[in-house]
């Protein structure tokens, strides 16, 4: 396959390369892409540097995948350029997730939906792929009704300058602000942009996007998104009210058999799922796993993973194998690095 990264040099970026790399993609070329201020510099995938290239080159060369983790208003400008001549592009910004005509895909629960004529496909939200990779069994089982949502989200959520300005703070050192408040020994209620009904973008995200995933209008999601200062890892306090009750014993094989999910919850050892342990990781965490004792049929849990990972490149490189795996892409050249 030939394959771009768009929005190579940037965190997401670096940890996409890193993902097609430990899972062997099949790449018979590489085009490493960003933005004009970043062409020319080089990059090294397995083992061979790559330079970067600007978009315009890289449309020109007609890539079969572009995987796309470069902003909104490029992917606004730029996907469908890809996309009429011929590229399938996976992106990893919020643009097209909202969008009817394009689908927004977890692997696990809805790759069967995408089919070759699916030129732009969405990558859901870093909190929103954790939290319904976890609720799709359950929903399944025993229908949910309304979902509450607290996150605790790792400032590499908003990217290279709020991990420095956190690391600035720990040292004592004056720099660049990427937040409004200091995030060292803090918590900020305050995930992306405040909107007029008081939420904020990240909080809406969480919202709207579980029931285009779910395909179901039948269940709510009400959030509240706050950032924290841990540098790779988000963090939810998920609590789920079910037309049908439960039993925890099967809740827990239920999410034990789910692939991608790991169950950690056995209160005696202090097991469960944290950030420090999650990141570097593909996998979802589910932990503290108990009944919601002030209501009927509602229960809660302690979900984590890694959002640059499962959140974000991951679970782009996973919809391009199911791609690959399922012919809804051509191959440009049969051979395989």
């Amino acid at each position: 396959m030939k394959v771009a990264v768009v929005g190579a040099t940037g965190m997401v970026g670096e940890v996409m390369l890193k993902v097609l790399e430990e899972r062997n993609f099949p790449i018979s070329e590489l085009l490493l892409v960003a933005s004009e201020r970043s062409v020319g510099k080089k990059l090294t995938y397995k083992g061979e540097e790559h330079m970067v290239i600007g978009l315009a080159d890289a449309v020109a060369a007609q890539p079969d995948i572009a995987i796309f983790s470069a902003g909104g208003d490029t992917s606004l400008e730029w996907a469908p350029k890809f996309a009429e001549v011929g590229t399938t592009v996976i992106d990893n910004s919020s643009a097209w997730r909202m969008d009817p005509t394009k689908k927004l895909v977890v692997p696990e629960i809805n790759a069967n939906e995408l089919t070759v004529e699916d030129k732009i496909i969405a990558n859901p939200n870093c909190s929103t792929i954790q939290m319904v990779l976890a609720l799709d069994p359950l929903h399944k089982k025993y229908q949910m009704k309304r979902v509450v949502v607290s996150t605790y989200q790792s400032v590499s959520g908003t990217g290279v300058k709020a991990v420095e300005q956190m690391e600035n703070e720990a040292a004592g050192i004056d720099g660049e602000m990427a937040y409004p408040h200091p995030i060292n020994r803090n918590a900020l209620p305050h995930c992306d942009v405040f909107l007029d009904n008081g939420y904020t973008k990240e909080e809406m995200k969480l919202a709207r996007e579980p029931q285009k995933i779910l395909d179901d209008r039948t269940f709510s999601v009400t959030a509240t998104a706050v950032r924290i200062p841990t540098a790779g890892g988000h963090s939810e306090s998920v609590n789920v009210e079910f037309h049908n009750d439960f039993d925890l014993s099967e809740v827990r094989q239920l999410l034990s058999e789910t692939p991608g999910i790991v169950v950690q919850d056995n209160p005696e050892t202090n097991t469960y799922p944290m950030p420090v342990f999650a990141n570097g990781k593909d996998d979802v965490f589910v932990g503290r796993i108990r009944r919601d004792e002030t209501q009927p049929n509602t229960l809660n849990m302690w979900i984590v993973a890694d959002n640059l990972r499962k959140g974000a490149a991951t679970n782009a490189v996973q919809i391009a194998e199911y791609l690959v795996e399922n012919n809804l892409v051509s191959k440009t050249s049969q051979t395989v690095s």
